[in-house]
């Protein structure tokens, strides 16, 4: 019977998988300068969005897909009153930033606006932190934020700098979701899971 049957024998994961994984769970050697880029980078990106808020085809599209849907320790959308669960509130930070088209741009390869990923980053780390608070522990450090920043950086712009996706028929967008999964302050194995599945999702060029 079993020389009819496939061994059921997971395989490894990637090593580019493991490696990039290993980095943003063991690397801790920020610079000041580092820091203070991406406390800029951080400020000039709330800016924008603030600013996206003034145009009703934009605020049109936050909120929770539910109306009157009430999150406990949901993540706040800045600017605004909303308070959505985590999911929700990265979309709703994510459309905001990215409305105007006025944050950051990386240009190599394949090009991208790498502070997209404060969507999702901000999104969960408010949440994690309105948990902490519920449950009388401290809330996440700012600067914490601030590192999962650079680490999205680095890894966008890095994987950017000789992959060119469009030439190929994929989004650029792809990056942000990659990216976006590695800065979501989780285990090990919970981002190793995570990035396999993303890897599995290639957004085509053809919905642009």
């Amino acid at each position: 019977m079993s020389a009819n049957a496939d061994t059921n024998h997971r395989p490894d994961y990637d090593q580019v998988i493991q490696d990039i994984t290993d980095y943003v769970l063991t690397y801790n050697n920020f610079s000041e300068e580092a820091l203070g880029t991406a406390r800029n980078c951080l400020m000039d990106t709330l800016g924008c969005g603030l600013l996206a808020l003034r145009f009703p085809e934009c605020t049109k599209l936050l909120g929770p897909i539910v109306q009157g849907t009430q999150v406990p320790n949901g993540a706040r959308v800045p600017g605004t009153s909303l308070v959505l669960d985590p999911v929700k509130a990265a979309w709703d930070i994510g459309c905001i930033i990215r409305w105007l088209d006025y944050n950051d741009t990386w240009l190599a390869a394949e090009w991208g606006h790498p502070s997209d990923n404060l969507g999702g980053i901000l999104a969960v780390a408010d949440y994690l932190s309105q948990v902490r608070l519920a449950n009388g522990e401290p809330p996440l450090l700012m600067r914490e934020v601030l590192e999962a920043m650079i680490l999205a950086h680095e890894i966008q712009g890095v994987i950017a700098l000789e992959n060119s996706f469009n030439r190929v028929g994929l989004c650029h967008v792809l990056l942000v979701i990659r990216t976006n999964t590695f800065g979501h302050f989780a285990k090990r194995v919970q981002l190793l899971n995570e990035v396999n599945n993303v890897n599995k999702e290639s957004p085509q060029d053809t919905y642009r």
